[in-house]
Protein backbone atom coordinates (compact mmCIF):
# COMPACT_ATOMS: atom_id res chain seq x y z
CA UNK A 1 0.00 0.00 0.00
CA UNK A 2 2.89 2.36 0.69
CA UNK A 3 4.25 1.58 -2.76
CA UNK A 4 0.88 2.37 -4.35
CA UNK A 5 0.60 5.60 -2.37
CA UNK A 6 3.92 6.71 -3.89
CA UNK A 7 3.44 5.27 -7.36
CA UNK A 8 -0.07 6.52 -8.18
CA UNK A 9 0.76 10.26 -7.82
CA UNK A 10 3.87 9.78 -9.96
CA UNK A 11 1.83 8.08 -12.67
CA UNK A 12 -0.87 10.75 -12.57
CA UNK A 13 1.70 13.54 -12.75
CA UNK A 14 3.53 12.06 -15.73
CA UNK A 15 0.32 11.36 -17.65
CA UNK A 16 -1.45 14.68 -17.01
CA UNK A 17 1.35 17.25 -16.65
CA UNK A 18 0.51 18.89 -19.98
CA UNK A 19 -2.86 19.92 -18.52
CA UNK A 20 -1.47 21.83 -15.56
CA UNK A 21 2.21 22.64 -16.19
CA UNK A 22 2.82 25.61 -18.54
CA UNK A 23 6.15 24.48 -20.02
CA UNK A 24 6.94 21.88 -22.67
CA UNK A 25 10.02 19.66 -22.17
CA UNK A 26 11.82 21.00 -25.24
CA UNK A 27 10.99 24.71 -24.90
CA UNK A 28 14.24 26.71 -24.74
CA UNK A 29 14.52 29.92 -22.73
CA UNK A 30 17.96 31.48 -23.27
CA UNK A 31 17.35 33.86 -20.37
CA UNK A 32 16.90 30.96 -17.93
CA UNK A 33 20.01 28.89 -18.66
CA UNK A 34 21.11 26.97 -15.54
CA UNK A 35 18.75 28.95 -13.33
CA UNK A 36 17.89 27.60 -9.89
CA UNK A 37 14.42 26.76 -8.59
CA UNK A 38 12.01 29.68 -8.76
CA UNK A 39 8.25 30.34 -8.83
CA UNK A 40 8.39 30.04 -12.64
CA UNK A 41 10.65 26.97 -12.80
CA UNK A 42 10.06 24.90 -9.67
CA UNK A 43 13.07 22.67 -10.29
CA UNK A 44 15.16 25.15 -12.21
CA UNK A 45 16.33 24.89 -15.81
CA UNK A 46 19.11 23.03 -17.58
CA UNK A 47 22.11 24.11 -19.62
CA UNK A 48 20.06 25.21 -22.63
CA UNK A 49 17.20 26.78 -20.67
CA UNK A 50 14.71 23.92 -20.71
CA UNK A 51 12.43 23.50 -17.70
CA UNK A 52 13.74 20.62 -15.56
CA UNK A 53 10.33 19.70 -14.15
CA UNK A 54 8.75 19.45 -17.61
CA UNK A 55 11.58 17.22 -18.79
CA UNK A 56 11.38 15.18 -15.58
CA UNK A 57 7.67 14.48 -16.09
CA UNK A 58 8.07 13.76 -19.80
CA UNK A 59 11.07 11.58 -18.99
CA UNK A 60 8.94 9.64 -16.54
CA UNK A 61 6.30 9.12 -19.21
CA UNK A 62 8.94 7.84 -21.63
CA UNK A 63 10.66 5.58 -19.09
CA UNK A 64 7.37 4.10 -17.86
CA UNK A 65 6.17 3.59 -21.44
CA UNK A 66 9.36 1.74 -22.38
CA UNK A 67 9.22 -0.38 -19.22
CA UNK A 68 5.51 -1.22 -19.54
CA UNK A 69 5.57 -2.18 -23.22
CA UNK A 70 8.78 -4.21 -22.87
CA UNK A 71 7.24 -5.94 -19.83
CA UNK A 72 4.16 -6.89 -21.85
CA UNK A 73 6.24 -8.27 -24.72
CA UNK A 74 8.64 -10.21 -22.49
CA UNK A 75 5.71 -11.60 -20.46
CA UNK A 76 3.99 -12.90 -23.59
CA UNK A 77 7.20 -14.39 -24.97
CA UNK A 78 8.28 -15.88 -21.63
CA UNK A 79 4.88 -17.43 -20.94
CA UNK A 80 4.58 -18.81 -24.48
CA UNK A 81 8.02 -20.44 -24.47
CA UNK A 82 7.66 -21.82 -20.93
CA UNK A 83 4.12 -23.09 -21.47
CA UNK A 84 4.91 -24.79 -24.77
CA UNK A 85 8.00 -26.38 -23.21
CA UNK A 86 5.94 -27.64 -20.28
CA UNK A 87 3.04 -29.08 -22.29
CA UNK A 88 4.34 -29.93 -25.78
CA UNK A 89 6.52 -32.97 -25.05
CA UNK A 90 10.13 -33.94 -24.43
CA UNK A 91 11.60 -32.92 -27.81
CA UNK A 92 10.05 -29.46 -27.81
CA UNK A 93 10.88 -29.06 -24.12
CA UNK A 94 14.54 -29.90 -24.68
CA UNK A 95 14.86 -27.59 -27.68
CA UNK A 96 13.14 -24.67 -25.94
CA UNK A 97 15.19 -25.04 -22.77
CA UNK A 98 18.47 -25.11 -24.68
CA UNK A 99 17.40 -21.83 -26.27
CA UNK A 100 16.63 -20.43 -22.83
CA UNK A 101 19.97 -21.69 -21.48
CA UNK A 102 21.77 -19.97 -24.35
CA UNK A 103 19.97 -16.69 -23.68
CA UNK A 104 20.74 -16.89 -19.95
CA UNK A 105 24.44 -17.70 -20.37
CA UNK A 106 25.18 -14.58 -22.42
CA UNK A 107 26.66 -11.76 -20.29
CA UNK A 108 23.69 -9.42 -19.74
CA UNK A 109 25.54 -6.11 -20.03
CA UNK A 110 27.49 -7.11 -23.15
CA UNK A 111 24.40 -8.69 -24.70
CA UNK A 112 22.41 -5.54 -23.96
CA UNK A 113 24.99 -3.24 -25.55
CA UNK A 114 25.39 -5.47 -28.61
CA UNK A 115 21.63 -5.57 -29.15
CA UNK A 116 21.43 -1.81 -28.67
CA UNK A 117 24.17 -1.23 -31.25
CA UNK A 118 22.30 -3.44 -33.74
CA UNK A 119 18.79 -2.12 -33.08
CA UNK A 120 19.81 1.53 -32.83
CA UNK A 121 18.59 4.26 -30.50
CA UNK A 122 15.12 5.56 -29.75
CA UNK A 123 12.02 4.40 -27.90
CA UNK A 124 11.15 1.51 -30.23
CA UNK A 125 14.63 -0.08 -30.36
CA UNK A 126 15.02 0.32 -26.59
CA UNK A 127 11.74 -1.55 -26.01
CA UNK A 128 12.90 -4.31 -28.35
CA UNK A 129 16.28 -4.67 -26.64
CA UNK A 130 14.83 -4.84 -23.12
CA UNK A 131 12.15 -7.32 -24.23
CA UNK A 132 14.70 -9.67 -25.76
CA UNK A 133 16.79 -9.63 -22.59
CA UNK A 134 14.04 -10.18 -20.02
CA UNK A 135 11.94 -13.23 -20.98
CA UNK A 136 14.15 -16.31 -20.18
CA UNK A 137 13.69 -16.24 -16.39
CA UNK A 138 9.90 -16.14 -16.70
CA UNK A 139 9.89 -19.03 -19.17
CA UNK A 140 11.74 -21.22 -16.69
CA UNK A 141 9.34 -20.37 -13.88
CA UNK A 142 6.29 -21.08 -16.07
CA UNK A 143 7.77 -24.35 -17.32
CA UNK A 144 8.51 -25.48 -13.77
CA UNK A 145 4.91 -24.84 -12.71
CA UNK A 146 3.42 -26.56 -15.76
CA UNK A 147 5.64 -29.65 -15.54
CA UNK A 148 3.98 -30.34 -12.21
CA UNK A 149 0.55 -29.32 -13.49
CA UNK A 150 0.52 -31.60 -16.53
CA UNK A 151 0.53 -34.67 -14.28
CA UNK A 152 -2.67 -33.59 -12.53
CA UNK A 153 -5.80 -35.64 -13.19
CA UNK A 154 -7.76 -32.83 -14.84
CA UNK A 155 -4.99 -32.18 -17.37
CA UNK A 156 -4.57 -35.89 -18.10
CA UNK A 157 -8.34 -36.12 -18.54
CA UNK A 158 -8.32 -33.17 -20.95
CA UNK A 159 -5.61 -34.83 -23.01
CA UNK A 160 -7.57 -38.05 -23.02
CA UNK A 161 -10.63 -36.22 -24.35
CA UNK A 162 -8.58 -34.87 -27.26
CA UNK A 163 -7.72 -31.37 -26.01
CA UNK A 164 -5.07 -29.69 -28.14
CA UNK A 165 -2.03 -27.74 -27.04
CA UNK A 166 -3.68 -24.31 -27.26
CA UNK A 167 -6.67 -25.48 -25.22
CA UNK A 168 -4.32 -26.79 -22.53
CA UNK A 169 -2.32 -23.57 -22.51
CA UNK A 170 -5.24 -21.17 -22.14
CA UNK A 171 -7.69 -23.37 -20.25
CA UNK A 172 -5.25 -24.81 -17.71
CA UNK A 173 -1.80 -23.26 -18.12
CA UNK A 174 -2.68 -19.56 -17.99
CA UNK A 175 -5.06 -19.65 -14.98
CA UNK A 176 -2.58 -21.72 -12.96
CA UNK A 177 0.37 -19.40 -13.65
CA UNK A 178 -1.41 -16.06 -13.27
CA UNK A 179 0.25 -15.46 -9.89
CA UNK A 180 3.71 -15.88 -11.43
CA UNK A 181 2.82 -13.62 -14.35
CA UNK A 182 1.39 -10.79 -12.23
CA UNK A 183 4.33 -10.68 -9.83
CA UNK A 184 6.86 -11.00 -12.65
CA UNK A 185 5.16 -8.25 -14.67
CA UNK A 186 5.21 -5.86 -11.72
CA UNK A 187 8.86 -6.42 -10.93
CA UNK A 188 9.78 -6.38 -14.61
CA UNK A 189 8.46 -2.82 -14.92
CA UNK A 190 10.98 -1.78 -12.25
CA UNK A 191 13.73 -3.70 -14.03
CA UNK A 192 12.74 -2.17 -17.35
CA UNK A 193 12.99 1.35 -15.92
CA UNK A 194 16.50 0.63 -14.67
CA UNK A 195 17.58 -0.97 -17.97
CA UNK A 196 16.20 1.96 -19.96
CA UNK A 197 17.95 4.41 -17.65
CA UNK A 198 21.22 2.51 -18.00
CA UNK A 199 21.02 2.34 -21.80
CA UNK A 200 20.03 6.00 -22.12
CA UNK A 201 22.78 7.03 -19.70
CA UNK A 202 25.29 5.25 -21.96
CA UNK A 203 23.80 6.90 -25.04
CA UNK A 204 22.38 3.67 -26.48
CA UNK A 205 18.74 4.06 -25.44
CA UNK A 206 16.38 7.01 -25.72
CA UNK A 207 18.37 9.93 -27.10
CA UNK A 208 17.78 13.70 -26.84
CA UNK A 209 15.79 15.76 -27.55
CA UNK A 210 13.33 13.09 -26.31
CA UNK A 211 13.49 13.16 -22.51
CA UNK A 212 13.97 10.13 -20.28
CA UNK A 213 15.35 9.82 -16.78
CA UNK A 214 18.44 8.06 -18.12
CA UNK A 215 19.42 10.66 -20.68
CA UNK A 216 18.70 13.45 -18.17
CA UNK A 217 21.35 11.87 -15.96
CA UNK A 218 23.62 11.52 -18.98
CA UNK A 219 23.20 15.21 -19.82
CA UNK A 220 24.15 16.17 -16.26
CA UNK A 221 27.26 14.03 -15.87
CA UNK A 222 29.83 16.69 -16.78
CA UNK A 223 32.04 17.92 -13.92
CA UNK A 224 30.67 21.46 -14.32
CA UNK A 225 27.07 20.29 -13.79
CA UNK A 226 27.95 17.81 -11.06
CA UNK A 227 29.70 20.47 -9.00
CA UNK A 228 27.71 23.61 -9.74
CA UNK A 229 24.19 22.48 -10.72
CA UNK A 230 23.49 19.28 -8.76
CA UNK A 231 19.71 19.75 -9.06
CA UNK A 232 19.94 18.75 -12.73
CA UNK A 233 20.88 15.20 -11.75
CA UNK A 234 19.46 14.98 -8.22
CA UNK A 235 15.83 15.35 -9.29
CA UNK A 236 15.79 12.64 -12.01
CA UNK A 237 18.01 10.39 -9.89
CA UNK A 238 15.75 10.72 -6.85
CA UNK A 239 12.53 10.14 -8.81
CA UNK A 240 14.09 7.12 -10.53
CA UNK A 241 15.04 5.53 -7.20
CA UNK A 242 11.70 6.31 -5.56
CA UNK A 243 9.69 4.94 -8.48
CA UNK A 244 11.66 1.70 -8.67
CA UNK A 245 11.38 1.20 -4.91
CA UNK A 246 7.62 1.83 -5.02
CA UNK A 247 7.12 -0.69 -7.83
CA UNK A 248 9.23 -3.26 -5.97
CA UNK A 249 7.09 -2.72 -2.85
CA UNK A 250 3.96 -3.35 -4.92
CA UNK A 251 5.53 -6.48 -6.40
CA UNK A 252 6.48 -7.80 -2.96
CA UNK A 253 2.94 -7.17 -1.74
CA UNK A 254 1.44 -9.02 -4.70
CA UNK A 255 3.81 -11.93 -4.14
CA UNK A 256 2.74 -12.20 -0.51
CA UNK A 257 -0.93 -11.93 -1.50
CA UNK A 258 -0.62 -14.75 -4.04
CA UNK A 259 1.47 -16.95 -1.71
CA UNK A 260 -0.02 -16.96 1.82
CA UNK A 261 2.58 -19.52 2.87
CA UNK A 262 5.27 -16.81 2.60
CA UNK A 263 3.82 -15.16 5.73
CA UNK A 264 4.44 -18.36 7.68
CA UNK A 265 8.14 -18.60 6.80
Amino acid sequence: MAGLAILVPILLATVTYELWWPYNPNDIDLLAINKGPSPEHWMGSDGVGRDVMARLLQGGRTSLLVASVSMAISTIVGFSVGAVAGFAGRLVDGTAMRLVDLAMTLPPVIFLLVLASIAGTGVGPTILVISLLSWPVLSRMVRSRLLELRERDFVVASRGMGAGLWHLLFRHGLPNTIDILVVYATLQVAGGILLEAGLSFLGSGVTPPEASWGNMLNSARSVLVLENYPRQWMFPGAVLVITVLAINFVGDGLRDAFDPRAELN
